[in-house]
């Protein structure tokens, strides 16, 4: 871990990053590509210390409410944040100023924040969406080694599901010959129809890989996987987007299960509903000039 000092927080969209690099391992990461042109090893978190007098800030002087993200590029429930609680102490904040709140995560650590979550829902509008790749817990070990397994993540989103707030899963990315199969699909949508998830967004069946997370991918299949890196190469070459060779039939599954679930699948509908500000009208109390 190193401490930093930066001119901002929130980006042109009002999303936020307190963090950047992760500790939880994930095989694929895109964060770990060269064009983000991150200047210290992914495992050395990088901590914003003037994050929260920024944030504070910039929610003062808006002129108007909006939606706050974070997680787009590392997920805000690293380990590291029980010890400093930057996104505790920014949630109270987006509590304080009136303004909606969503997160990106794979880690049950969340829950240690759900009354903060709620009472931002209650106010306003607070949206968690969860990533799920595998049905399975061991596989999800391999492939995302330090991170909340399957099963915990499912029980958070019930959780969330009983505090009231909606939830979106994000169903990425699939690894062509590891998990793209029929069986690990319906078995995740099945999972989320029972936690009640509001919508799934998918951008398709497989990976990005670019210099610099494809390094590390390969070495790790070499590591998990042996003889799977060569499949790969001899498949996809040097390619930026990875389609398993199961995309349409996969795809055509995804749609078909979420149609039949009730299951908002449309990712345009989904973002325009994570980006879009809700103020809950309070209850007019009664007076004798209602009378």
């Amino acid at each position: 871990m190193h401490y930093i000092t930066t001119k901002g927080i929130l980006s042109a969209k009002n999303e936020m990053n307190l963090y950047r690099g992760c500790s939880h391992g994930c095989v694929y990461c895109d964060s770990r590509s060269k064009c983000y042109n991150m200047t210290h090893d992914f495992e050395d978190i990088e901590v914003k210390e003037n994050a929260l007098v920024l944030l504070e800030a910039a929610l003062k002087h808006k002129r108007k409410k909006c939606m706050i993200g974070t997680g787009a590029m590392t997920d805000p429930y690293i380990p590291l944040e029980l010890q400093l609680e930057h996104v505790r102490k920014s949630l109270k904040l987006i509590y304080e100023y009136g303004f909606g709140f969503t997160v990106l995560t794979k880690s049950s650590r969340i829950l240690r924040d759900i009354d903060l979550l709620q009472k931002i829902n209650e106010k306003t509008k607070c949206v968690v969406q969860m990533t799920l790749t595998t049905y399975e817990d061991d596989l999800c070990r391999k492939i995302e080694p330090n991170v909340s397994p399957t099963s915990e993540r499912v029980k958070t989103l019930q959780a969330l599901r009983d505090a009231g707030i909606p939830t979106v899963v994000w169903l990425s990315p699939i690894l062509p010959f590891i998990n793209d199969t029929a069986e690990n699909i319906s078995g995740i949508l099945d999972l989320c129809r029972d936690a009640q998830v509001y919508g799934i967004i998918c951008f398709g069946m497989g990976l990005t890989l670019r210099e610099g997370n494809r390094e590390y991918f390969y070495a790790q299949l070499d590591r998990l996987f042996p003889q799977m890196k060569e499949r790969y190469i001899k498949t996809y070459g040097n390619q930026y987007i990875i389609n398993s060779p199961n995309h349409s039939t996969l795809m055509k599954l995804f749609h078909q299960t979420c149609s039949e679930y009730g299951m908002i699948h449309d990712n345009e509908q989904l973002f325009h509903y994570l980006s879009v500000f809700e103020e809950k009208q309070k209850a007019r109390q009664l007076s004798l000039w209602d009378i």
